[in-house]
């Protein structure tokens, strides 16, 4: 916190689909919160927004986890929402590094004991904090702040004692760039080798698969890590490749991998994760992974990586 508070460098900003990060954080949440805590997901769109990824989950981890301490050992219910909105001048009189116009809006909403209103107007103060010392810096909300006004956004808040608190982020949608024709399509390697394919988002699944199948491979597409093992240990020798998320329930994608190696240590294995931050590559290398790939992946960017990999 402390690092991310004080770096004046700006980060390197792409254009990222904020659902994908959001999801990410959620599926870590509800690894590691109690099981009184009820966890809703609202996701409506799936716009992009020019920022850097890691900033974008610190931001949903920092909030989710002031939420679920204000909740504390009773429990409650946590809500993370996304949708479009369209802002208009009046929206955000008092904000002049933001301009109307189409924008994301993250909310991040708790039933915990709530903030008073006499100290609202300072939570966003860097070192301010209600909770215990050994509970709180102080700076997480000043991060989260700093943050989004550095992308041309801006944070709201609402709360009431004994009720909860809900966290709104506005941050303007990117305007996607015309698809470079440069590359044509023959030019994206294919092939005609046994894949199997991990995700435990149902969507993203399919998608690997068909991207897969256009370039002419054959796709075992799964949901479940464990699943996905149980196919493996069934014929070993069937598939010539293995691509996996890394953040599933119950077994992450390098579990998984290591498992499998286990029994083929000649595997090829490619790990997809939607943050870097989660495992970097020397890791994934000493496990036994032979390329580490950043969501979202393009059909490109899997592609080629299949070919070096098989190669």
């Amino acid at each position: 916190q402390i690092l991310a508070f004080s770096r004046q460098a700006e980060r390197k900003r792409q254009i990222v689909q904020i659902s994908l990060i959001v999801k990410e954080a959620m599926k870590l949440l509800r690894s590691t919160l109690p099981a009184t805590i009820e966890i809703k997901q609202r996701i409506k769109t799936h716009a992009v927004v020019k920022a850097d990824p890691s900033q974008i989950y610190q931001v949903v981890m920092n909030l989710c986890t002031n939420a679920y301490q204000a909740m504390g050992e009773t429990g409650g219910m946590l809500a993370i929402e996304l949708e479009d909105v369209a802002l208009k001048a009046k929206d955000i009189e008092g904000h002049p590094e933001m301009l109307p116009g189409p924008h994301v809006r993250l909310a991040v909403v708790d039933t915990g004991q709530g903030i008073d209103a006499e100290v609202q107007d300072r939570i966003f103060d860097p070192y301010f904090t209600t909770k215990e010392k050994s509970k709180g810096t102080g700076l997480g909300l000043a991060v989260v702040h700093g943050i989004i006004k550095s992308l041309g956004g801006m944070i709201t808040v609402t709360s009431e004692t004994q009720k909860g608190s809900r966290f709104e982020l506005y941050l303007p949608v990117a305007e996607l760039a015309p698809m470079e024709q440069s590359v044509e399509a023959h030019a994206i390697p294919g092939g005609s080798e046994r894949i199997l394919f991990v995700d435990d988002e149902k969507l993203l699944a399919q998608m690997g698969q068909q991207m897969l199948i256009r370039l002419g491979y054959q796709v075992t597409a799964l949901t479940s890590s464990e699943a996905a093992l149980k196919a493996f240990e069934n014929a070993p020798n069937h598939f010539d490749l293995v691509i996996t998320d890394m953040t599933m329930p119950k077994m992450t994608g390098l579990d998984l991998a290591r498992q499998m190696l286990v029994q083929r240590p000649d595997l090829p294995v490619i790990l997809c994760s939607g943050m870097r931050g989660n495992i970097t590559p020397d890791r994934a290398a000493g496990s036994g992974i032979r390329e580490l790939i950043t969501k979202p992946v393009t059909m490109k960017k899997l592609a080629e990586a299949v070919r070096r990999v098989l190669e």
